[in-house]
């Protein structure tokens, strides 16, 4: 079954402890209007092995605007398309490959997962300004004191990870759909557009891919045997669907009446692929089908027209390439700041 508690805590920063190898969480004390929590984020798996680790930062995504209106405090979220629930599949919040497993410690600076979250922390608490968004799981409240920070009741948040892929076991009953945990901060910065930074963790034997319905792992969709290079553009190998072809931008303001929506795929395969049952799908997975070759190396415009089901929103969005399988091997996010000048087409880095 999914997570019971899911929700969204935010807040100020005011204290931290480092994941230790008998405490293996990175742990934040929160100040929310004035109420007290604690997040604990996983710094290394159960099992031993290291968590895999990813930046996005600048974060641009129509989440932000939507979590920056929220009151500061901790509150459920349901786990539902639409809303403010965290996916990293069907939010089109990162991309497999571009995560790196990190030791909890390792010597010298900036290397293991402690230094990594800590560095973005200490910021957030060096400017009063700064908020942290967390989610995950709750606990709490309860009636004895917060073992590491003291205040009372103990409550706070966890599972400031993946939630979802997880194989046949003790976590398996977790796993499920639109409930991820991660970390958001928001700097603000004078005279300047809000910083925005996203920390996404996941486990390494957690799949990428997922059922719809259930967050359990589609068949054959484990981790690739080899690890996929970090750290830069990669081109995915062809057994992999993931990146094989991407989305490289998209015009979604168009000037012209009627207008017409444009998005630009890239094949980067050393060989033509066959679109036949592939779809373009939109934030609330409204598809518009695609049909025909994108030749290897070459690019593709499809036109998203009025009378089409898929709509790409001047509001900010999502946009998601799926296969004949079902399966979607890429996605893209915007802002409504993206899309506010008419006109321009939005280029995609990731």
């Amino acid at each position: 079954m999914p997570l019971k508690n899911y929700a969204i805590l935010k807040g100020r920063p005011v204290a931290n402890r480092l994941g230790t190898s008998g405490s293996p969480h990175y742990q934040v004390q929160i100040s929310a209007d004035g109420e007290m929590y604690r997040i604990a984020i996983n710094v290394r798996s159960q099992d031993g092995s290291e968590v895999q680790f990813l930046v996005r930062q600048p974060f641009e995504h129509p989440l932000t605007a939507a979590i920056t209106a929220m009151e500061e405090g901790c509150v459920p979220v349901p786990s539902a398309l639409g809303g403010v629930a965290l996916d990293f599949i069907r939010g089109n919040l990162a991309q497999p490959w571009e995560f790196v497993p990190l030791p909890i410690n390792a010597a010298g600076p900036d290397n293991d997962l402690n230094e990594k979250i800590d560095g973005y922390v200490q910021r957030a608490m060096a400017d009063e300004r700064a908020m942290v968004y967390a989610f995950g799981e709750t606990w709490g409240p309860e009636e004895k004191a917060d073992k590491y920070f003291g205040f009372k009741p103990g409550r706070g948040i966890h599972d400031i990870h993946m939630n979802q892929g997880n194989p046949p076991g003790p976590f398996a009953a977790s796993n499920g759909p639109w409930q991820d945990g991660g970390l958001v901060f928001e700097f603000p910065e004078d005279g300047k557009p809000t910083l925005w930074t996203a920390i996404f963790l996941k486990f390494q034997t957690q799949a990428w891919h997922s059922v719809d319905d259930s967050g359990t792992p589609l068949p054959n969709s484990g981790n690739p045997p080899v690890p996929l290079p970090v750290d830069r553009d990669i081109i995915p190998p062809l057994d992999q669907p993931d990146g094989l072809v991407r989305i490289i931008a998209a015009l979604v303001n168009d000037v012209a009446t009627p207008e017409t929506e444009r998005v630009t795929l890239l094949n980067t395969a050393d060989r033509a692929i066959d679109l036949t049952g592939w779809a373009l799908k939109d934030k609330m997975k409204a598809a518009k089908p695609l049909s025909g070759t994108i030749a290897a190396g070459a690019t593709l415009v499809v036109d998203i027209l009025p009378a089409d089901a898929m709509k790409l929103s001047n509001r900010g969005g999502i946009i998601s390439l799926i296969d004949a399988n079902g399966v979607k091997v890429h996605g893209v996010a915007y802002t409504r700041e993206q899309a506010a000048q008419p006109g321009r087409t939005i280029p995609f880095q990731h």
